[in-house]
């Protein structure tokens, strides 16, 4: 209940919709058992005409044990009001269609108005709970993604949710339509024949109970599907993220096949779940059948015996048919919430998922870099696996720092600590003497550019790809950006200029050309503070140097910090910094670095030779 409650939250202020719901389910209900009702007096008006053209003067005294008998005065009682005491079977009929029109018609008003409140309930909570998913995810540090399987949490936003919010709009079904149904039915059904009521009785909780047990396999098997769903989901994504890799390797086979076991066992599944739901209705069909075909006998006996008219006997039997109606439908809503609720633990579990970078409490707005960056005692952890062990330096305002040193000895794991990608573990980062734990982290942020080796471009234009980096800036300012970078020759030739699209993931450009665009995004930003983590490693020749110019216009005048392979690129920073497993093991500039013929020299001297 706890997890229930917390989704019915989402749908708030839910007063907003119950008490409106709540009044048109109960005229719905009113109206509609009327309508059934009705069938009493057309029936003994067309097989007695001479008891329906008694005129009655006055208006007859409510009476639930004698329920046919006060309907059947009510309308005498309204003939004569309107035609006095000269009426003819023709005018009986005539009202009595029109009652029932009228009653149909009222009837099913509220009902659509009952379900467009629903609906608003539906589309508001089903907004609501999405952006709130999808707004946590966001927030969420980069060593979640890293553990996750994209497509479980793309399942939690896109099919969970949709479960979820039908949980939360049967509630309303539950507690208001159905019962109302119900209850006036049942009281209609005790009003015309107490003794066909007890038959009733002894009948319904059978099928209540038949369906009740199909419903419970049915909310076994839903939590299976959702979590096979994940699992095709995250092979779709990775099969169309890797296809260029997929087909290079000629592992269409292996992964077609991997495909097809997952989505059979999600097929099987769904085809079993199918199975039980469309058992359902023919069970509850058959079964109000076999109870009517009882029901007739057993009503046969009391018409013959005198103790019930046709006309009551045929509504009761009208009325019986229908019950089973919102009674299945109950006990569906109740499944559908139970689904939900099992959708929604999966949902709450992501939401509750804690992320070790967020603001604090009394976070501070930084406004403007002005002093240095400074590393104390740095350390960081995967999990169980240190990868910074202890570092610490400083990087003065307008300096160029280096990061080099073998793969996997944790610069790119630096790099992600200034922007708070990551949290340290011990230690802290200081930038102007404040750690960066205590900055707005928005406003950190904002105070810097990032260009990695892997470019992460969205498929749009190319405009907006840059605009990523200054959304209020102009065209002209977008353009002279790109020139900085060295696109402007290759965007002008492309079909659209600025206009064009550049597919998923850039697809359409070269290596090089992402790049230029990657930069140009950063140059629009004109950040404080840049990190650079092997922007021009993965480039050929021609691509390198061309990016290589713009990262120098870039990087003029400004705080950075830049993480190559390619140690040509670093000879003249104000400092080199040698990491290797996490640890500082040389520092100082290109010149007293290669004096003292350490690992540094050593991996000039390497990449000289090769």
């Amino acid at each position: 209940m706890k997890t229930y409650w917390r989704l019915l939250g989402f749908a708030k202020p839910i007063e907003k919709y119950a008490i409106p719901y709540f009044f048109c389910t109960l005229l719905y209900a009113f109206f509609n058992v009327c309508t059934f009702t009705l069938i009493m007096p057309i029936v003994n008006s067309l097989f007695s005409p001479d008891g329906a053209l008694q005129a009655v003067t006055e208006m007859p005294v409510f009476s639930i044990r004698h329920l046919t008998d006060y309907i059947s005065a009510l309308l005498s009682y309204l003939l004569y009001r309107l035609f006095g005491s000269d009426y003819d079977i023709m005018d009986v009929l005539i009202m009595l269609a029109c009652v029932v029109v009228t009653a149909s018609l009222l009837s099913n008003l509220f009902r659509y108005l009952a379900q467009r409140i629903i609906e608003n309930m539906r589309v508001r909570t089903l907004c609501r709970l999405r952006d709130r998913v999808y707004e946590h995810v966001l927030s969420m540090n980069l060593g979640f993604f890293s553990n996750e399987r994209k497509g479980d949490i793309m399942a939690r936003i896109t099919s969970d949710v949709q479960v979820v919010q039908f949980c939360i709009t049967n509630t309303l079904q539950v507690v208001f339509r159905d019962p109302f149904l119900i209850l006036f039915y049942v009281v209609a059904m005790l009003a015309i024949s107490v003794q066909l009521s007890l038959f009733s009785v002894i009948y319904l909780p059978v099928v209540a109970l038949l369906i009740g047990t199909i419903v419970k396999r049915l909310r076994r098997s839903a939590k299976e599907v959702q979590e096979s769903f994940g699992e095709l989901t995250s092979v779709l994504d990775e099969s169309l993220s890797g296809m260029k890799v997929i087909k290079g390797y000629n592992a269409e086979t292996f992964f077609g096949r991997r495909f097809n076991d997952i989505n059979r066992k999600f097929s099987d599944i769904s085809r079993r779940i199918a199975y039980r739901q469309q058992l359902a209705s023919p069970m509850s069909e058959f079964l109000g059948i076999a109870a009517a075909a009882g029901l007739l006998i057993f009503g046969g006996i009391l018409v013959t015996g005198g103790k019930l008219d046709a006309g009551g006997f045929l509504t009761y039997l009208a009325i019986f048919t229908q019950i089973t109606r919102p009674m299945r439908s109950f006990t569906d809503a109740f499944a559908t919430i139970n689904q939900g609720i099992a959708a929604g633990d999966r949902v709450l579990r992501l939401l509750d998922t804690e992320t070790s970078v967020r603001n604090a409490p009394d976070a501070v707005q930084l406004d403007h870099f002005r002093e240095r960056i400074e590393f104390r005692d740095v350390r960081f952890a995967y999990e169980e696996r240190e990868v910074i062990c202890g570092i610490s330096f400083t990087v003065e305002k307008g300096q160029t720092v280096a990061l080099v040193g073998p793969s996997g000895g944790g610069k790119s794991t630096i790099s992600d600590l200034i922007p708070r990608f990551y949290d340290v573990t011990a230690g802290e980062i200081r930038i102007d003497g404040r750690d960066i734990r205590q900055y707005d982290l928005h406003s950190l942020r904002e105070r810097m550019g990032i260009v990695a080796q892997d470019t992460v471009l969205f498929n749009d234009t190319i405009e907006n790809n840059i605009r990523l980096g200054n959304s209020e800036a102009t065209r002209e300012e977008v353009m002279d950006a790109a020139r900085i970078a060295n696109a402007e020759q290759f965007i002008a030739e492309t079909p659209y200029g600025l206009e064009t699209n550049i597919g998923d993931r850039g697809a359409k450009l070269s290596g090089g050309q992402r790049q230029r665009l990657s930069i140009a995004r950063a140059v629009l930003k004109n950040p404080e503070i840049l990190i650079l983590d092997e922007a021009t490693s993965a480039l050929d020749t021609e691509s390198e140097k061309l990016v290589q110019e713009a990262l120098n216009t870039l990087l003029e005048g400004r705080t950075s910090i830049v993480i190559a392979h390619r140690l040509s690129t670093i000879r003249n920073a104000d400092k080199i910094i040698v990491i290797e497993q996490g640890r500082i093991t040389e520092e100082g500039t290109h010149t007293e670095l290669i004096s003292r013929k350490g690992t540094y020299a050593k991996l000039i001297e390497m990449q000289q030779l090769s």
